[in-house]
């Protein structure tokens, strides 16, 4: 029996149509968007779904809130690495790309966080695991707090432009991200979730160890895994449609 495809929510069209906008320069760096209210009346969705759009922009670097003021278009927006993050595809073989890229990135970060971070950063890391961990147990996905963790890892690179990458490629790469294209519910599982947190704790501990090889290789092993993971579901996905 075939398995129907995932139905985009009403808060990934938003998304996708602004991320267009902004990258089109409709919206330019600087210019404040549509209300809340007015972003409600042009898509036709409740505030709710606007609001859960603009957060997802937000945590990617392409919007910033400023209170009483309004949302408006961060200077990076224009960024070429936002492409990749504003690719609404779910095609399985596009999250593989950029998987790919994030391996080529991520790896050296972590060996130069376990070199270069500071007690600070050190922490910075072990809070993102720790929320990643409370959002597990009470049941609440953890798509943001698994891209705060990697984003925690490329600041304590102090080479500022590991972050605009990775803020590029944003947080809808990441799998769990109930905002991501690839996100179904079989990745919102606690199982699935519980061992991606089993592999942020040996990248944790190798970087607070100061063990730029074994933070490395604890990279390594956890992209390689999620690589596996979607071709898994690649081969599921093909299988089901030849029955």
């Amino acid at each position: 029996m075939a398995i129907p495809g995932r139905k985009p929510k009403l808060a990934d069209l938003v998304i996708g149509t602004l991320r267009k906008r902004i990258s089109a320069g409709e919206y330019r760096a600087g210019a404040k968007l549509p209300t809340e209210s007015q972003m409600t009346t042009i898509f036709g969705v409740s505030r709710t779904v606007v609001r859960e759009a603009i957060a997802a922009l937000s945590a990617d670097g392409l919007v910033q809130s400023r209170q009483g003021a309004g949302v408006f278009v961060v200077g990076s927006a224009a960024s070429p690495f936002n492409a990749i993050g504003a690719d609404s595809s779910n095609k399985i073989s596009v999250a593989l790309n950029v998987l790919e890229v994030r391996m080529g990135i991520e790896i050296e970060s972590a060996g130069l966080a376990a070199i270069r971070r500071s007690a600070s950063q050190d922490a910075a890391i072990q809070e993102a695991w720790n929320e990643f961990e409370r959002l597990l147990k009470v049941g609440t996905p953890t798509g943001k707090t698994d891209f705060a963790f990697h984003r925690a890892i490329a600041a304590a690179t102090n080479n500022p432009f590991y972050i605009e990458v990775l803020d590029g490629l944003g947080s809808r790469t990441i799998p769990c991200d109930v905002a991501s294209p690839w996100g179904t519910e079989s990745v919102l599982t606690y199982e699935y979730q519980a061992g991606l947190q089993r592999e942020h704790l040996a990248i944790l501990r190798a970087i607070s160890a100061q063990d730029a090889e074994g933070a490395r290789e604890a990279m390594r092993q956890h992209l390689s895994l999620s690589q596996e993971r979607y071709r898994n579901r690649l081969r599921e996905q093909t299988t089901a449609k030849q029955e």
